[in-house]
């Protein structure tokens, strides 16, 4: 699936194109996909509010697949391992960023689907230093959430500085929220779930939350950390109301509607706000061994990959319970 020019998703932008299969370089891989979550990434990429490189570009940066050949240099995986394809494409390796564990934040980092052809497709190719190794147990369309949704909500945990046994609060309840709250249930943490769907604060309540109700509504007790993945910047002065004294508030979005001006005191007492930009390959390493362990269960909406367009759209609405995944492949699990 293919986005020729930028445009609403009302207005169905990603058409079906046969193109050439891609050929692997030095230090690549060639992975057929199986699959393909859809992210809000995707969606503010469609809609304008993420920059593409270039047009046309292949959307999806949650790919599960095998591989199928490897670039001249490229020993890492054999042929047919089963393999993740993440956010983060490739990195230059020599900046102050990259050389001090923070590759996330390198101003040279290329992106997959924005910077280069993505998954919505049949084939994808990757930089094998950046591909993740799939945990066994965790079928194709539960593992693709992970490799984004999962990782960025991971980060955004740790960026929260959450505590074992501390109170936090989940703005907005989709792919990374659904995620995110299990690993804090994990951690021992109580969890207050914020969501203006019905269907999502009671898929929270299933997933262990302890109370759930509206972004303006007042939980039982004041927050020690919160998360906001919802794109609303109007949401982060509802936060600081809710949030404790030396708390903070992780913006987990890579798009984000104004903030509106506040009062100071909303952010008096030591509260600090945080963006949350992309993730490394460790939090990648890290999410997938606790999915394991845990283990973690994504919800998932499949879609055919020709209903990409359909996906989005859904995405938008907010009509998805989980995160949505588009089968690729026609034997994908």
């Amino acid at each position: 699936m293919m986005l020729e020019g930028i445009a609403g998703i009302d207005r169905s932008p990603l058409t079906m194109r046969q193109v050439d299969i891609p050929k692997p370089g030095s230090g690549q891989i060639l992975v057929r996909v199986d699959c393909c979550g859809v992210c809000h990434t995707d969606l503010h990429t469609v809609e304008g509010e993420v920059a593409v490189s270039a047009l046309p570009r292949v959307l999806g940066h949650q790919i599960v697949g095998t591989v199928e050949s490897s670039g001249p240099g490229s020993s890492r995986f054999e042929g047919g391992a089963r393999v993740g394809v993440s956010w983060l494409y490739s990195t230059c390796g020599a900046c102050r960023f990259c050389r001090s564990g923070r590759e996330n934040l390198c101003p040279n980092a290329r992106f997959t689907g924005v910077d280069v052809d993505g998954g919505y497709a049949e084939f994808v190719v990757a930089e094998e230093g950046f591909v993740c190794a799939l945990p066994e147990g965790v079928s194709d369309t539960e593992a693709a959430p992970l490799l984004c949704a999962g990782v960025i909500g991971y980060r955004a945990l740790h960026m929260s500085e959450i505590r074992p046994g501390g109170r936090l609060g989940l703005y907005g309840f989709g792919s990374s929220a659904h995620i995110a709250i299990q690993v804090a249930r994990h951690w021992g943490c109580r969890v207050f779930v914020f969501s203006r769907s019905r269907g999502h604060r009671a898929m929270a309540f299933e997933l262990g939350a302890e109370w759930a109700g509206l972004a303006e509504d007042t939980p039982p007790e004041a927050l020690d950390s919160a998360v906001v993945f919802a794109p609303a910047g109007h949401i982060v002065p509802q936060v600081l109301r809710v949030l404790d004294r030396g708390g903070t508030v992780a913006l987990a979005g890579i798009y984000m509607s104004p903030i509106p001006e506040m009062e100071y005191s909303r952010i008096y007492g030591e509260r600090t706000i945080r963006s949350v930009a992309n993730a490394t390959r460790d939090d990648a390493t890290e999410l997938l061994r606790l999915a394991g362990e845990i283990p973690i269960k994504t919800h998932v909406d499949v879609y055919p990959l020709e209903e990409a367009n359909r996906a989005l759209s859904a995405l938008k609405r907010s009509e998805i319970d989980g995160a949505a995944v588009l089968q690729v492949s026609r034997e994908g699990n």
